[in-house]
């Protein structure tokens, strides 16, 4: 790993930040106690609401961790499709018996005010999604003392990221679950996304930032393939999510291995981005027609999405899992952080044996 990079965690290990309640203080703790960096997810929190999980963060480890934040969009929807959506989930709302959102919520996020937060009162690591900051803004987390790190999903979008001093990038590949973190929502690039293996390779040889690499991995093996591709350290999320310290619905966590659930695709239907899930009822009736409209879809669906996991229905949840979701193992965290280091080393003595018999 790079130094900056090894100076925050003992494994080249990274716990993804998963919003939506996975990635609470217990499994970031966790992850960072175990040698590994965990991660919180201040997406869909307010800025109180992270500052409360970052004090109770280190009051459990005195190890670095990181916040993920997502970046405001300035794109703008077109209100018709999503009014049409709203019409088209009316029986949604009438079979969970509750009111479909307000589309209007708000678009930023609440990104100045967690912003401030962590500028006057400093976390380790900051990382960034569905977009890249300013110079400006990097400028003064380094200032601060603080790692930041920008999610790219292209070799254009690294570029973009090291042209406005980010310290790192997490490359994601087309194979991680949850959201695509794309700069720019473009619906003509639907499911045109970059396999990571390939990915990794592009962004070694585009920037000269460390590289941290996403999508899919479940195995100590896998993290030693993009390694050996030029990563300096692999991002899991699916394989966390299981974990007894993750904050996920119980619901979500048995779905990861459940029979019923065969495969993974991308879909809007839930939040109008491009997110990877378990394919369900919910995704296969209205994935079609969902609009390209983040976040108003977010805040559209969000009573369905609560009221479904209330009644433990896994049909109308949003199941995000990444493609290996199936090779998840209910560990502890800590326990899984040891046992992916310790596959690791192991493919590595065996690459090393057979490169010398």
């Amino acid at each position: 790993m790079s130094s900056a990079l090894t100076d925050l965690c003992r494994y080249p290990i990274v716990q993804a930040p998963m919003a939506g309640g996975a990635s609470c203080p217990q499994l970031a703790a966790a992850v960072s106690e175990a040698g590994g960096l965990g991660f919180l997810a201040a997406g869909y929190k307010t800025a109180d609401g992270m500052y409360e999980e970052v004090k109770q963060l280190r009051g459990l480890t005195g190890q670095p961790f990181g916040v993920n934040l997502f970046m405001p969009q300035t794109q703008y929807a077109d209100q018709a499709a999503v009014e049409v959506y709203r019409n088209q989930l009316a029986g949604e709302a009438t079979w969970y018996e509750t009111p479909l959102g307000d589309p209007q919520t708000g678009s930023d996020d609440g990104y100045e005010a967690k912003l401030a937060i962590l500028l006057e009162d400093p976390v380790p690591v900051v990382s960034f999604t569905f977009g890249c900051p300013t110079r400006e803004i990097l400028d003064a987390f380094a200032r601060a003392g603080t790692f930041t790190v920008v999610t790219v999903t292209t070799p254009e979008e690294a570029q973009t990221a090291q042209w406005s001093g980010a310290d790192a990038v997490s490359v994601q590949g087309i194979e991680a679950g949850g959201h695509q973190g794309t700069h720019r929502d473009d619906p003509a690039t639907d499911g045109a996304g970059i396999g990571l293996l390939s990915l990794v390779s592009q962004v070694r040889e585009t920037v000269q930032l460390p590289v941290i690499a996403a999508g899919g991995l479940m195995r100590g093996g896998q993290i030693a393939a993009v390694l050996a591709a030029g990563a300096d350290a692999a991002q899991l999320g699916t394989a966390f999510l299981v974990c007894p310290e993750s904050g996920a619905n119980v619901v979500h966590k048995q779905a990861m291995t459940n029979p019923l659930f065969v495969r993974t695709e991308l879909t809007r239907a839930f939040s109008g981005r491009p997110a990877r899930g378990l394919v369900n009822r919910f995704m296969r009736e209205h994935g079609p027609y969902a609009p390209s409209a983040y976040p108003e879809v977010h805040h559209l669906t969000s009573g369905l999405r609560k009221a479904a996991a209330k009644v433990g229905d896994a049909q109308g949840m949003a199941l995000w899992a990444g493609q290996g979701h199936r090779m998840a193992r209910e560990l502890p965290a800590g326990q899984l952080v040891k046992l992916l280091a310790a596959e690791l080393e192991a493919t590595r003595s065996s690459l090393i044996q057979g490169s010398d018999s």
